[in-house]
């Protein structure tokens, strides 16, 4: 049985904006030959908190996914960043994959230990939180992308199908 991800990523937000690179990265994965997977996009999310949340916990309670990774850009950041955890006041709810193992080796990728306070740590709170009191036993992690140049393009590419493949 193919191994069931849901992928999602944000639309954009601020004037500027041409695109969001979570949802560009999304849009380049879903063209790949991934064969092993059945993979399910939530695409161009709301950028609202609350309503963004309640959109993927929906998709989770629909398609049961094995694998959850929530995608979110991150305008200033240069390189693929995985998240650790993500707070909600004095809470803090902690991805169960191992990150150390999951980046060694991958090119433009590191761990963060910021989420960045705003409608990408508030999801991935909610969605490690939900799966915390729920039967399900998805896996799930937090990327944020960085915005896309014709140098990183490839190697964020590449290092997205390498994260699937490990968490897999």
């Amino acid at each position: 049985m193919k191994t069931k991800v849901l992928l999602t990523s944000f639309d954009i937000w601020e004037p500027h904006h041409k695109s969001n690179s979570s949802d560009d990265l999304l849009g380049l994965i879903s063209v790949q030959k991934l064969t092993n997977y059945s993979l399910s996009f939530l695409r161009k999310l709301p950028v609202d908190s609350q309503l963004a949340t309640q959109i993927v916990i929906a998709k989770i309670e629909e398609i049961q996914p094995d694998v959850i990774i929530c995608c979110g850009m991150a305008e200033t950041r240069k390189i693929l960043t995985i998240e650790s955890q993500a707070s909600c006041g004095e809470v803090v709810m902690k991805t169960s994959i191992n990150l150390a193992e999951l980046v060694a080796g991958l090119d433009v990728t590191e761990i963060s230990n910021d989420a960045g306070k705003f409608v990408c740590e508030y999801l991935y709170y909610s969605v490690l939180k939900y799966l915390d009191m729920s039967c399900y036993q998805s896996k799930c992690i937090f990327v944020h992308v960085p915005v896309f140049t014709e140098n990183n393009r490839g190697k964020i590419v590449g290092d997205f199908i390498k994260i699937l493949l490990y968490i897999v």
